[in-house]
């Protein structure tokens, strides 16, 4: 099957077969970089279509192809072109870091809504509900203060001031991968740290 590639960077590059990205996966479980970025620019517009769909954010499709082209990379030893093609291979690890980052978003509302208890009239709630909505700050504080300050600033910003990770990298003077690094990183910290 041939892939009409258009990267999405800009330009368009040559049709790919299902050989020529099976060929390139095989170089790169080899550890070939040239093989890699050979196999970025044939199917990287295809990954960032699918991830887009699904993300509905061309930032976090952005973010996302760079995570799926490093697990591609990572993972390419594992790939068995008998158990399928290569392209779907690909979109099966581009699918399945979408579903991830979805889930995060989900989980980072409800870390959200942890601002809606200090708005919220609490003269009507019985002891053991404050109770419970005082534990939960108290966590959430405690979470929070056991990031870095990159990440708190990161994530402040963007959970409380709603800004992008473009606004978040203009405002601190940092670039826009090292942010979301941060943001990314300190909502895993802030996860396993509610969960505990």
């Amino acid at each position: 099957m041939n892939a009409a590639i258009q990267n999405p960077l800009g330009g368009v590059t040559r049709a790919a077969t299902d050989t020529d990205i099976e060929a390139l996966l095989g170089r790169c479980a080899l550890r070939d970089a040239k093989a890699l970025k050979e196999l970025y620019g044939l199917v990287s517009s295809q990954l960032f279509g699918v991830l887009l769909r699904l993300l509905r954010s061309r930032a976090l499709a952005e973010e996302a192809l760079q995570d799926v082209i490093v697990r591609v990379w990572q993972r390419a030893g594992q790939f068995e072109a008998y158990r399928g093609r290569g392209m779907a291979w690909m979109m099966s690890i581009a699918r399945n870091r979408a579903i991830d980052l979805l889930r995060t978003q989900r989980q980072t509302v409800s870390i959200d809504d942890s601002d809606a208890f200090e708005i919220a009239d609490e003269s009507g709630r019985d002891e053991l509900e404050m109770s419970a909505t005082d534990k939960m700050k108290t966590a959430l504080g405690q979470c929070l203060g056991g990031l870095s300050q990159q990440q708190r600033e990161c994530i402040t910003l963007a959970y409380v001031n709603g800004y992008s990770h473009d606004e978040i990298a203009r405002s601190v003077g940092s670039p826009l991968g090292t942010v979301k690094s941060w943001v990314r990183r300190g909502l895993v910290s802030l996860k396993k740290c509610l969960e505990s």
